[in-house]
């Protein structure tokens, strides 16, 4: 793998050459930005950033879309008054000495009982994680059973912390969920999983794609804004 740069106007795009045994040159964009390229074996390195050059506005746009799916999670002290999202409704914290660990909401109230205040961050996300397996299995049920027409089921919905994205697709056909989505609402849940079983059906962000997420979620947009707005 050789790795170049090119010069786009104020920007510099950084991108990984493959070269194997193939006949054409193709570009893509991963969800960590990165842009691949794969070329036959013997392409002059002049000629590929030939090629980047006239495919750097649609790079661009590729790299701004999957900017969306990384989370932008505020840090937080787990201390009273702080407020924190819980299915797309704020609550505020309340941080209670007890000689029991656990968390209740209630009202607009989100409250942890510890006998240590440094243990408040870790319950909380304990307690996260907790309800994002009980609600995602819950949300992800009907839309699962409504992709079935296309002849295609996840192999298994898992829960995983993940810096860069919200969800991910393995080449097994497993679903990866980051416990974080659970603090958005729930039509935000919705969209995540609705775009990672469309990769069950087509792997990249091709126009084929963006088509089937528009068909089975036509306002999947406003629902990609708001998660990244929210959770800043």
């Amino acid at each position: 793998m050789i790795i170049q740069q090119l010069k786009f106007g104020s920007k510099t795009i950084e991108y990984h050459v493959i070269f194997s045994d193939r006949t054409t040159l193709g570009i893509t964009v991963d969800p960590e930005m990165e842009v691949i390229v794969k070329a036959p074996v013997g392409t002059s390195l002049e000629k590929i950033a030939e090629k980047l050059r006239k495919k750097a506005p649609w790079i661009m746009k590729q790299q701004h879309y999957f900017l969306g799916f990384f989370p932008k999670i505020t840090q937080r002290k787990y201390v009273s008054g702080e407020s924190h999202f819980y299915m797309g409704r704020q609550y505020l914290l309340k941080v209670t000495p007890a000689l029991k660990h656990e968390v209740k909401y209630k009202g607009k109230t989100i409250e942890i009982f510890t006998a240590e205040n440094s243990k408040a961050d870790e319950l909380l996300k304990s307690w996260y994680r907790e309800k994002a397996k009980i609600k995602f299995a819950e949300i992800a049920e009907p839309i699962i059973q409504r992709f079935k027409k296309y002849n295609v089921e996840p192999k298994a919905l898992y829960i995983q912390e993940m810096s860069k994205r919200w969800g991910s697709c393995t080449p097994k056909g497993k679903i990866i969920l980051n416990p974080e989505l659970i603090k958005a609402p729930k039509a935000c849940i919705e969209y995540v999983i609705t775009h990672e079983l469309c990769h069950l059906i087509h792997h990249d962000h091709t126009q084929k794609f963006i088509d089937l997420q528009t068909k089975e979620m036509p306002d999947w947009e406003k629902w990609k804004n708001k998660l990244e707005k929210l959770l800043a």
